[in-house]
């Protein structure tokens, strides 16, 4: 406590043991300047056999030390952070500013209406005065169904929200809660327990009835005039503005079961025509903030995918410990929660929970001066999203929340905010640009992000105890490959553009943190050193070629040493993350795959782009439901393929190649002592063949659906083959 009796809302502690990490780190860059020194001290003379490889090994040494010496900026200085909510209230009470909450949802089909809805009851269900709390769902398909179901969860929440506050549910997902004490209760429930889940099961049914018919029957259409804003429907992409309050705050007739009000809750589909760029979620994104502007225009502003439902009833009060901090909170501009997922097996087959960047990397660019805006779990003051510049002298002037006053009613109100949301509202404006999300790149959050950073704020990560927010994760590999594409192709876009951390946040942030933005913009970049690693020494130990140091050789050591030290490290890392052995040997397979297709794809598409050759990518959006086999198989942990794509017949193409050359070697490895004339190129060949055992599964031994198809199997051995054949003839 200071002087004036000041004590703050939260508080952050720098990691221990960073000396000891910080001499390790500078003796595997000595290590690395060691083997950089040996690849040039030990280059074939020009004109010699073999130069030009040892010259590609040598571009990819020198990437990966560049890239290890980036990812030092995630792990420098680590900083952790607690708040103090008691303070909070004590402090203010219910004097707290309005929070407006975003859902976005862009297709009924793969984002089912039941798991988008219970993400919304969740979310209003937050312990938070429900007259500050509004809920806005923007979906992009402009689905009568997915109204339907908001129309259903509307009427389900005057009982959800008060049995969550008597009984101090958490999560207060329905779906999640109800899966949750099912087993633990058993037939002996209590009575309100029973109700509850009556009610719950009863909308589900209508929910779903409504799902599998695929169009609203009459006798529905009827029962709310919301509806009749679909009758100038044409599709998905042509359409009017569709505004619904379902639930006005000022509505005196707006009370949960026991009297109380309840939030505001809005359904939006913005304007959409053929002709007119609508910007994927960065559009939904612009048009919300516009809508709830007019309706409840809270302070706050968080955005959540319709899969990320809220696990911690108290997050918003977490959030708010930043903000209103009176000595630090006037410099945050958004406050970034970890995403997690509640569906992510024993060991993370797919990596799917990025356990490390959750539990360690944001923790470092934390200390940098923020995380990354991740497009979902963040909370946003609307004013600095808006465009507003940082000033040290401002000061928090939403500490004391005041109620809108309005005239209108809620159809008035609806039909004058209507036009915020049309094609036409951001022509010249600066709506894309300085104000709300950018526009132009697939991953519109990062650079929104960055953006704001440059621009002098502070952007800060919290990761509770409890996980604030849980969502869906992918359940097969295509579905994870297909993710990290679209991700790494955007981070790429970002490097190569004018928001380049390279040079647009050049003297803005803190070096550290422009490292950090490097790396992940580098992702895609990856692919030619990890692919050409995965290759190339291969082919050359089936020739009987040595491309690193022999044993007894002294320059064996450097090489030893940075792969022992950093595996040894990163095995430590991950299981101080809370994971497994198994998990982690599970998250180095998937790092090869993401490198050696993914990443490999996002890179030939975004050069590519840059060059003319083709058009803009479209905005994908990975499927949150899976059949049951599939579900059934990735319960056990089984890796599913299925699908034809070509990102799987180069990773099938790779991992026979390696098999190739490992069985081509075997004689060798007997009568020629190869593990000491060439242990490094047997021991990558060996470890990359272990690695890709799924995939040979796949290939040759399932019989299942999930198994490799059959025409990626005969290609990529053709190609395999073809590659040893040719090179064993050439060398």
């Amino acid at each position: 406590m200071g002087s004036n009796g000041y004590l703050p809302l939260f508080e952050a502690k720098t990691a221990k043991g960073r000396t000891l990490y910080r001499v390790w780190a500078a003796s595997v860059c000595l290590a690395i300047c060691f083997i950089w020194a040996y690849r040039v001290s030990h280059a074939p003379s020009q004109g010699e056999d073999g130069r030009l490889v040892w010259l590609g090994l040598l571009a990819a040494e020198l990437w990966f030390g560049f890239y290890w010496f980036l990812t030092q900026a995630h792990r420098w200085n680590l900083v952790f952070r607690q708040t103090f909510k008691d303070r909070l209230s004590l402090r203010y009470g219910n004097e707290l500013p309005g929070v407006d909450v975003f859902v976005c949802t862009a297709d009924p089909t793969i984002e089912p209406p039941m798991m988008v809805v219970n993400t919304v009851l969740s979310v209003m269900a937050y312990d938070y005065p429900p007259e500050k709390l509004s809920v806005y769902l923007s979906d992009d398909a402009g689905s009568c169904l997915t109204f339907y179901a908001l129309l259903e969860a509307s009427e389900f929440a005057k009982h959800w929200i008060p049995f969550c506050k008597k009984f101090n549910v958490e999560p207060r997902s329905p779906a999640a809660y109800l899966d949750s004490i099912s087993v633990s209760h058993g037939p002996n429930q209590p009575k309100e327990l029973t109700i509850i889940k009556e009610l719950y099961d009863d909308m589900k049914n209508r929910v779903e009835n409504v799902a599998n018919l695929g169009r609203l029957p009459e006798e529905v259409h009827l029962r709310h005039k919301g509806f009749s804003q679909w009758d100038s429907y044409s599709s998905a992409n042509d359409h009017d503005t569709i505004l619904q309050i379902l639930i006005d705050v000022k509505d005196p007739v707006a009370k949960d079961s026991e009297g109380c009000v309840l939030p505001t809750l809005v359904y939006l589909a913005r304007e959409k025509r053929p002709h007119c760029l609508h910007h994927f979620k960065a559009g939904a994104m612009n048009a919300l903030i516009r809508v709830s502007s007019a309706v409840s225009n809270g302070p706050i502003i968080l955005n959540v995918d319709c899969d990320m439902y809220s696990n911690n009833s108290l997050a918003v009060r977490d959030a708010l410990c930043f903000f209103m901090d009176e000595k630090k909170g006037h410099e945050i501009a958004y406050v970034q929660f970890p995403q997690n997922f509640d569906n992510v097996t024993k060991n993370d087959l797919y990596g799917s929970s990025m356990r490390v960047v959750s539990q360690v990397e944001f923790h470092g660019l934390d200390g940098y001066g923020g995380p990354l805006y991740v497009g979902t779990g963040c909370f946003h003051r609307r004013d600095i999203l808006c465009g507003r510049k940082f000033s040290r002298e401002s000061d928090n002037e939403f500490r004391v929340a005041k109620d809108i006053e309005r005239e209108e009613t809620a159809d008035e109100l609806q039909e004058k905010s209507k036009v915020l949301a049309s094609c036409a509202y951001e022509n010249n404006t600066e709506w894309g640009k300085e104000m709300g999300l950018k526009y132009g790149c697939p991953v519109e959050d990062v650079i929104t992000g960055l953006s704001i950073q440059c621009k002098g704020w502070k952007s800060v990560y919290f990761n509770p105890e409890r996980k604030a927010f849980l969502g869906v994760a992918a359940t097969t590999l295509a579905q994870i490959l297909v993710q990290h594409k679209r991700w790494s192709e955007g981070d790429f876009q970002i490097l190569l553009s004018k928001y380049s951390p390279a040079w647009f946040a050049n003297g803005k942030i803190s070096l550290g943190l422009q490292l950090g933005y490097c790396c992940y913009c580098f992702w895609a970049s990856n692919c030619l050193a990890v692919l050409y690693y995965s290759v190339v020494p291969s082919l050359y130990l089936l020739s009987g070629i040595p491309l690193f140091p022999e044993l007894p050789s002294p320059w064996f050591l450097p090489f030893a040493y940075v792969v022992i030290s950093k595996y040894t490290y990163s095995l430590g890392e991950f299981l101080w993350s809370g994971g497994t052995v198994p998990g982690w040997w599970n998250e180095q397979r998937i790092w090869l795959y993401k490198r050696t297709s993914s990443y490999l794809l996002a890179f030939i598409d975004t050069i590519g782009k840059s060059l003319g050759l083709n058009s803009d990518t479209a905005f994908v959006i990975t499927a949150k439901v899976s059949k049951q086999e599939v579900l059934n198989r990735y319960v056990k942990e089984v890796m599913e393929f299925g699908d034809s794509s070509p990102m799987f017949t180069t990773l099938a193409t790779i991992a026979l190649v390696n098999l190739v050359c490992l069985a081509g070697s075997a004689k060798r490895a007997i009568i020629g002592r190869i593990y000491e004339t060439m242990p490094i190129q047997f021991l990558l060949c060996a470890i990359l063949v272990l690695i890709n055992w799924p995939l040979y599964q796949g290939l040759f031994l399932r019989n299942d659906s999930g198994k490799m198809p059959s025409s990626i199997a005969i290609k990529s051995v053709v190609l395999a083959v073809s590659a040893c054949t040719c090179f064993t003839l050439l060398t």
